[in-house]
């Protein structure tokens, strides 16, 4: 294999993504994959994961395959990675976005040896004729992103993953490079054992983010504070989260009556508007994004100044990847977290909305099963467009009731619902071919155009077969409109199904309908599920609660660093300092007092007849100082 001293590797860095060096382990990882040797990374949202698999990919021979569960991300780094190479087929994704001559012109590209980076999801690259065709091609190496899906003890356990080894050793051993964002040690041990990369040279990266403030505020009055906040930031980007569409859509309108340039993003919104929305936050013209969390993966802005989360996260994995969208260009930028009282019982009932009883589960299946037209016995392998909006509002129930049961049943390995998509035009005759043939004869007007569907797209009869609109317009020698146009005249004439280009998940049935009374649901992992994401929720709610420790270092321990240190520049390390300057022998009263035996914050308080808040800053500095500890019961004591 061929040599990269270090300026050849610095030569390309530069010549292809116009970086000067690298980031923190970048350099390492690469060339630890350069010398075919498996690796593991763990690397903080905006530390440059993408590029560890990217520029060697661009140096190697053969084709990467990269698997990531996210079809709007693999998108995104493709159109990224053709602006950094003059050959547009350097980079392709293979899913079920795209129409059959789509995926020839792929493989074409692959088999010319123009492509450099195919990206799959998990469920596309275990199809049969994908692992056909990547046993025919030379892999450079296999790169797993978003690794942590493969650990059940991960924050968004997916099965599909599990398949992802076997089907590698199927087509043909290679390199292997798996990476992650957050992954706790538990995570970390779990994610190699299943991927077979127990032995992989493992790279890990700090969590601390130095130039990130982190501040939790409890919500009084949170709508004008968001504002004031906002106001102090005044032309600055960020992103506000919230947890549903309706808190976007009314804290939007709130916002733009304040004089604030800002915009709404939501998976429920149209296509185009929802581009255009987040294209105006891309070329600034307004400064914040409100949104859920189906905005952000894989969105290129390092100057976002400032990240809000209007509710408290699910988990501190989802908190911590979420608030280091802000800085990523090492710049100064703020993760305020504004919490409530209540957020114990919120995430409570939200636990139990997002795990329906076992009974409950199986009506759903039945429910999906039925709005899909899928008959029992029938569905194993196929692929259905799922409106959950429109599921959801003719059934009356919660979409995160119907997502939590899904998401057990994929589990359980049922079926897997992929994110929310772009997906092409279908059509599927509805009439026979001779009634047809007697249609062109009766219908001149229409002929020409329904003799160019049937050159373009085989099997139309027996099969919805996604369609490309401006492909037909070529070919027929129409405009696109016009195109649309005469699809719509058949659909009301009732000569084809026809379903326009939309945005919805894609529900893949892994096996057939089962009976309601053959689904089984392993009550062990309905229950381990549930434990772990109790679990989760309350390190989160801990985080939100603590009062005494430097948010960074709660986040870097949280995530497995053994040696952690104050950031200096979190609330809490900052009214430590503060405190500091005013200092008049307070921590000595404490340990005085302590001296006694352990005791709470509260009594000490009385104790050494002073505020709260002053004892809790100076607590804070004798914790940090490794003078005193606290047990889970909060009680202090001296470390002798």
């Amino acid at each position: 294999m061929k040599q990269f001293d270090a300026s050849l590797l610095h030569a390309k860095l530069k010549e292809y993504f116009g970086f000067s060096s690298f980031k923190g382990n970048q350099e390492a990882v690469i060339r630890n994959v350069l010398e075919r040797k498996d690796t593991f990374v763990l690397m903080p949202t905006g530390g440059g994961k993408s590029l560890c698999y990217q520029l060697h990919a661009l140096l190697m021979e053969g084709v990467a395959i990269v698997i990531s569960p996210l079809i709007a991300l693999m998108k995104n780094q493709v159109d990224s990675m053709r602006t950094f190479s003059a050959e547009s087929g350097v980079a392709h994704f293979l899913n079920s976005s795209l129409n059959k001559t789509a995926v020839q012109q792929v493989r074409a590209d692959v088999l010319a040896g123009k492509t450099k980076l195919l990206y799959f999801a998990p469920e596309s690259l275990t199809k049969e004729d994908n692992v056909a065709f990547l046993r025919k091609i030379k892999i450079s190496f296999y790169a797993i992103d978003e690794a942590h899906f493969i650990s059940e003890w991960g924050h968004d356990f997916r099965p599909e993953y599990r398949r992802i080894r076997p089907i590698i050793n199927e087509i043909g051993s290679a390199p292997l490079i798996a990476l992650t964002a957050t992954a706790t040690p538990k995570v970390q041990l779990d994610i190699q054992k299943n991927l077979g990369m127990s032995d992989a040279a493992v790279f890990k990266s700090s969590f601390n983010r130095p130039n990130l403030y982190y501040e939790i505020r409890p919500k009084h009055d949170v709508d004008r504070e968001i504002i004031r906040f906002i106001k102090q930031n005044e032309g600055k980007s960020g992103i506000i989260y919230c947890l549903s569409r309706k808190k976007v859509e009314e804290l939007t309108e709130l916002l733009i009556a304040n004089g604030i340039k800002a915009r709404a993003y939501h998976a429920g919104m149209d296509a185009a508007t929802r581009a255009g929305n987040q294209d105006d936050f891309l070329m600034e013209r307004v400064d914040v994004i409100v949104a859920t969390i189906a905005f952000g993966m894989g969105i290129d802005k390092p100057d976002v100044r400032f990240v809000v989360h209007y509710s408290i996260c699910d988990s501190l994995e989802s908190y911590y990847q979420e608030a280091g969208r802000a800085g990523r260009d090492g710049q100064r930028a703020y993760a305020l977290l504004l919490a409530a009282s209540d957020d114990n019982a919120r995430a409570e009932q939200r636990l139990k909305r997002e795990f329906p009883p076992l009974d409950q589960i199986k009506d759903i299946y039945e429910l999906v099963c039925s709005y899909l037209q899928v008959g029992i016995g029938d569905g194993a392998g196929t692929a259905c467009l799922f409106n959950l909006h429109d599921f959801c509002t003719r059934q009356h129930l919660w979409s995160g009731t119907v997502v939590g049961a899904l998401r057990l049943l994929q589990q359980n390995g049922y079926l897997t619902l992929t994110d929310a998509q772009e997906n092409p035009a279908r059509i599927m005759f509805a009439v026979h071919r001779d009634d047809l043939y007697k249609l062109r004869v009766e219908r001149s007007d229409l002929d020409h155009f329904i003799r160019t569907l049937l050159r373009l797209y085989n099997g139309i009869f027996t099969e919805f077969r996604p369609i490309d609109e401006a492909e037909i317009a070529t070919w027929s020698g129409y405009t696109a409109d016009k195109v649309k146009e005469l699809l719509k005249r058949l659909w009301q004439l009732r000569v084809i199904r026809y379903v326009p280009s939309n945005r919805s998940p894609i529900l893949y049935f892994n096996q057939e309908r089962l009976p309601r009374a053959d689904l089984y649901i392993a009550p062990e992992t309905y229950q381990r599920r549930q434990e772990l994401l109790r679990e989760r929720f309350s390190h989160m709610t801990a985080y939100a609660a603590n009062d005494t420790e430097c948010r960074s270092a709660v986040l870097e321990r949280y995530f497995g660093s053994e040696e952690t240190t104050a950031c200096g520049i979190c609330d809490l390390c900052l009214a430590r300092r503060r405190a500091a300057k005013q200092d008049d022998g307070l921590p000595a009263r404490i340990l005085e007092q302590l001296a006694a035996g352990p005791a709470k914050a509260r009594t000490l308080a009385d104790a050494v007849a002073a505020p709260p808040e002053r004892v809790a800053e100076a607590v804070r500095r004798l914790l940090d100082e490794g003078k005193i500890a606290a047990d889970e019961a909060g009680n202090l004591r001296i470390i002798a």
